[in-house]
């Protein structure tokens, strides 16, 4: 039988045009397709792959480039559509760490980044096989492939000999050579949205003449904006749809078609697919539902159409979904169902819900923001928010980012994303909590709570309705950043003024007392107020309500003017209307070309206005923080941690090494030092594991009775507590006797613990930790889709109750082990408040980054618990530590080479 290959070394990628392709190993079944390629080869590529002219393979050729064990001789293929454009190859060599590597791709092809994926892909085969070195003999005119070696981000090293160059290949991960991964993703996939946005025709197929049908409705949307290409209905039995010649079939129209709108029912998408591929059409959109929110066949339906989408080069929007849209005067793409289409403006919108898209682009229209590109996802089952951020990232056209989200594809590449964009565009998000059952998602392992918080460590707006999102929304388009929380209120009413203070303070922001200018004020009154408080303030909420209805242009003016020269966010509560009057929403200063920047954005209630500013007051805080990196600090052998994890899943034990006779480890639960395994999870003492990242836990010492306990306590020094060694004790009130300095404490404190717990449940005793102190949780937890991610919390039986935790994604940089401390609610006991003596959080920190990089770095820590971490002015002291391990049966999609999930 021939050997099989691992499933996940086969991949669809997106190339350097924004084109897809599909990668795979080579099966013995290639051979046609083999001869085909070669066929289609120039003499000059042959020239350069083999030294020589070689106008045809044998059939003994045939057999050996197809026939390969997937170990010491693998080749992967790159095939568009029906046909094989790329090769590369490796071939084990001595020593056996070593491989020889060669690549070929069909002229028509080159220059597409083809030879960069595949060498990504077959890299990290090799490494998964145990090959560290690529080895490759090239001819010196083989400008291609020297360059790709160089340019790959990895230690190269060149030496002539014999007329030839011959290249060695270093495959160990470099910071180089992931940016460089990460740049071309970016370049691809942004390119990829970009063909879709930007088409120079499109076509409509299933545009009947039926008044009020999708597909004649996206015709007329198109038309009606003006798409400055041609536009071609498609219908297999009309002349012509909307006063516009119809065409029997896509590949009948005689130009070419960069965009399909599809608009049929579900069962006849397929065919149209690889219709519109063979007519080299770039991009589809297909409204028509039926697919994966209908059931399991409508979800095979939907993956056939991705698959055979990605195979021919095309990426999907959708299905069941409102369409695109792009607003840029070169473009007026509107290929969408909905009439209402806001008009230019700054903001690029993505939403996943297709029933929504309607709606929430009328109140965009509604509030005057405009958008620059907008883009419903419906399934979301190929192009997603990750695409949409690649391409807005560098598109000059947009400076905020709105995204409602129903599910997250790949979490932890949106977080790498989001927290590289959101330094120079915000992103305002709001995403439900439940998934619809047609998108491509995965089951996250975190609360909610959690997702809140890795999204603050991104920079990421989070806000809980899409009111708060349009909110947020016009602040960020209209005004510049607040520099701080300082906030001032001038109105004409007292009440709404006294509202406004009070909205303030509940928001964390800084009030400073309201100017009341009472009800007569007008325009000139308003003005000198703003210019006299601005100053002192980073931002003003102005509320004006006019005593008697009439025309307010004059304030509004006035208030417009003062904005603009102080360059600090002011926004309004303006007769309890959504935005300012029409002709004073745009116009910035002198060399801004934003439409809108300079306008003020106005609310219906002054606490509305107050709660968008307090959202964009923590976003500009968090963009005024340096990046950060993770730290390098002493103390970390992580290949020894590896070593542990190995055998403890082996179940050989050495997980407890390193604890000293009489500690507590997997002896409390009986099971021996490397804990019980279920359903492939193996419990253990996570003691040895964290002496490997420079963390000590301190040993608790077994006692069988009081008599043991006083022994342990001469042993290891005065004071001592006694406590539960049981894990699950440790967030029990109760369960410890603190401050023994004498045998007879430890007795009466053994006789009182097991009175209460009973003879079974086993006791230790422990170095008191210096006191005053406060006790903390620190813990991991492991998910699939975002990798490690960090908790803390306060260890208190009140905070544990409240679930007062927060959480951030491993590694940790300094800045997010900081933030991590001060974003639980009871961080304040940390900082000597409320009675407390204020502790050592510089060695919490510290503690915190250490376990983020043990997080990272070993992904079969399913779960840990730090429990408790007593922290006082002298340091933080790990009190104890478990560790649930589990195999990782398959890696991160944010790991290993370029895909798309």
């Amino acid at each position: 039988m021939h050997p099989q290959y691992p499933a996940h070394w086969e991949a669809d990628v997106v190339l350097s045009d924004g084109g897809t392709a599909h990668v795979r190993p080579i099966r013995p079944d290639d051979a046609v397709m083999l001869r085909s390629f070669y066929s289609r080869l120039s003499a000059e590529s042959i020239y350069f792959r083999y030294f020589g002219p070689r106008p045809r393979l044998t059939d003994k050729d045939v057999v050996w480039f197809t026939n390969v064990d997937y170990d010491n001789r693998v080749a992967l293929i790159a095939t568009i559509g029906t046909e094989m454009v790329a090769v590369v190859r490796y071939d084990r060599v001595q020593p056996r760490d070593h491989a020889e590597v060669a690549f070929l791709v069909e002229d028509a092809h080159q220059g597409r980044g083809l030879a960069a994926v595949l060498m990504e892909h077959l890299r990290a085969a090799a490494r998964e096989r145990g090959i560290k070195t690529f080895i490759a003999d090239v001819l010196p005119g083989n400008h291609r492939m020297t360059g790709l070696f160089r340019q790959a981000g990895y230690t190269a090293q060149s030496q002539f000999e014999d007329g030839v160059v011959r290249m060695t290949l270093d495959l160990s991960s470099t910071e180089t050579a992931l940016e460089v991964r990460l740049a071309r993703e970016h370049r691809a996939e942004a390119r990829s949205i970009a063909r879709l946005l930007t088409p120079e025709s499109v076509a409509v197929i299933g545009a009947s003449r039926e008044p009020g049908g999708i597909g004649q409705t996206v015709l007329r949307n198109l038309l009606a904006a003006d798409f400055t290409g041609p536009v071609y209905p498609v219908h297999r039995h009309v002349r012509a749809v909307a006063g516009v010649r119809a065409y029997r079939s896509v590949s009948a129209i005689d130009g070419e078609v960069d965009l399909a709108v599809l608009a049929v029912p579900a069962e006849g998408v397929l065919d149209l697919v690889v219709e519109c591929a063979e007519k080299g059409v770039k991009g589809l959109v297909v409204v028509s539902s039926g697919f994966g929110e209908t059931g399991q066949e409508g979800r095979a339906r939907q993956e056939e159409l991705v698959r055979i989408a990605r195979a021919y080069g095309m990426r999907v929007v959708g299905p069941n979904c409102l369409g695109i849209a792009n607003t840029d005067p070169a473009v007026r793409l509107n290929a969408t169902l909905a009439a209402t289409l806001p008009g230019r403006g700054r903001v690029g919108f993505f939403s996943q819900s297709g029933a929504l898209g309607t709606a929430l682009l009328q109140r965009v229209a509604q509030r005057g923001m405009g958008i620059s590109t907008f883009v419903s996802a419906g399934n979301r089952a190929d192009v997603s928010g990750n695409d949409l951020l690649q391409y807005w990232e560098e598109d000059p056209a947009t400076d905020v980012i709105l995204l409602y989200l129903e599910s997250i594809g790949n979490p932890r590449k949106f977080t790498r994303l989001a927290r590289r964009i959101s330094r120079s565009k915000p992103i305002v998000v709001v995403k439900s909590r439940g998934v619809p059952g047609g998108h491509r998602a995965p089951v996250l392992a975190l609360p909610d709570t959690a997702l809140s918080s890795l999204f603050a460590q991104a920079g990421v707006i989070r806000v809980d309705d899409l009111v708060q999102l349009f909110d947020v929304a016009q602040l960020l388009a209209h005004q510049p950043l607040p520099a701080g929380p300082r906030v001032g209120v001038v109105g004409n009413s007292d009440a709404l003024t006294l509202l406004a203070e009070e909205a303030c303070a509940g928001a964390g922001l800084q009030p400073s007392p309201p100017v009341n200018l009472g009800a007569p004020a007008g325009a000139a009154e308003f003005a000198e107020a703003l210019r006299s408080v601005l100053p002192e303030v980073d931002a003003v909420v102005a509320i004006y309500m006019p005593p008697i209805p009439g025309d307010c242009r004059e304030v509004a003016e006035a208030l417009l003017e003062v904005a603009r020269e102080s360059g600090k966010p002011v926004l309004a509560t303006f007769q309890g209307a959504l935005g300012m009057p029409a002709d004073l929403r745009v116009g910035g200063g002198p060399g801004d070309d934003s439409p809108q920047r300079g306008s003020i954005p106005s609310y219906p209630a002054p606490e509305e206005a107050v709660r968008a500013l307090a959202h964009v007051v923590r976003y500009a805080h968090w963009r005024g923080q340096p990046p950060g990196t993770v730290p390098s600090v002493e103390g970390i052998d992580t290949a020894a941690a590896r070593e542990i994890v190995a055998a403890a899943l082996c179940g050989e034990g050495a997980a407890g090494e390193g604890a000293a006779a009489g500690e507590v480890a997997g002896e409390v639960a009986g099971e021996g030092a490397a804990g019980g395994a279920v359903g492939g999870e193996r419990e253990i003492d996570a003691t040895a594991l964290l002496a490997c990242y420079g963390i000590e836990v301190w040993p608790a010492h077994l006692a069988a009775g009081a008599e043991e306990a006083v022994a342990a306590a001469e042993r290891i020094g005065w004071p001592v507590v006694v406590k539960s060694a049981d894990p699950e004790d440790a967030r029990r009130a109760g369960t410890v006797r603190v401050g023994l300095t004498e045998p007879a404490g430890v007795r009466q404190a053994y006789a009182d613990l097991a009175a209460l717990h009973g003879p079974a449940t086993p006791l230790a005793v422990q170095r008191m930790a210096p006191q005053p102190s406060v006790p903390t949780v620190v813990g991991v937890t492991q998910d699939r889709y975002f990798g490690g991610v960090v908790t803390f919390g306060l260890g208190e039986v009140t905070a544990r109750l409240l679930g007062d935790q927060a959480y951030r994604l491993a590694p940790l940089t300094a800045e997010d082990a900081a933030e991590l401390v001060r974003s639980v609610r009871a961080a304040p006991l940390l900082f000597g408040e409320y009675g407390y003596q204020a502790v050592a959080v510089e060695a919490l920190e510290e503690l915190l980054v250490r376990v983020g990089l043990l997080a990272d770095a070993l992904p079969e820590v399913a779960r840990m618990d730090l429990d408790q971490v007593l922290v006082s002015a002298s340091g933080a002291a790990v009190l104890g530590a478990r560790a649930v391990l589990r195999p990782v049966t398959a890696l991160r999609p944010d790991v290993g080479p370029r895909r798309l999930s």
